[in-house]
């Protein structure tokens, strides 16, 4: 089940994406989400803005977690190579799991897609796993984006426009 994240949830969702990030580096994946991101305060930010959600089976155990954000995303302005669509769009972010349940990746869009008819995100060159969840789940490589920072980011989109 996918709800709105509360306040209440602030630990298990450090420890999920603790969890995440674990899985990177035995993924391969060294740099993404390094240096405790994201943080307990990105994270309370994300709850105050209504925008992050978590998993939940049927027993209570939070397993999951993500950010759906409606809008414009910043860093998504200039792409290295060409959106498919500009309508109005979401960007999922920061979609992270403890590995305990199946069908994490799934549940998120399902979710996402009963809200919006346009989807983007990004991930790191080296998050191989969050790639081929994108690429079997309809999303269409569109090219580099950068974060604030200037760090890289491979950027993706799906839109019911083009399913």
């Amino acid at each position: 089940m996918v709800r709105q994240a509360e306040e209440r949830d602030v630990t298990d969702i450090l420890r999920i994406y603790e969890a995440a990030r674990a899985f990177m580096r035995r993924s391969g994946n060294l740099t993404q989400w390094t240096g405790g991101y994201p943080s307990d305060e990105i994270v309370r930010a994300d709850i105050l803005r209504g925008v992050s959600y978590v998993l939940e089976n049927g027993a209570g155990h939070l397993h999951a977690v993500f950010a759906l954000i409606p809008g414009d995303d910043p860093t998504y302005a200039h792409i290295e190579g060409a959106w498919r669509d500009d309508t109005p769009y979401a960007t999922i972010h920061r979609a992270g799991s403890d590995g305990t349940e199946r069908g994490t990746f799934r549940a998120i869009l399902a979710f996402a897609r009963a809200q919006y008819e346009h989807l983007r995100a990004d991930t790191h060159a080296d998050n191989i796993p969050m790639q081929n969840c994108l690429q079997k789940s309809g999303f269409v490589y569109c090219g580099i984006i950068h974060l604030a920072n200037g760090d890289p980011r491979r950027a993706y989109e799906w839109s019911s426009r083009h399913d």
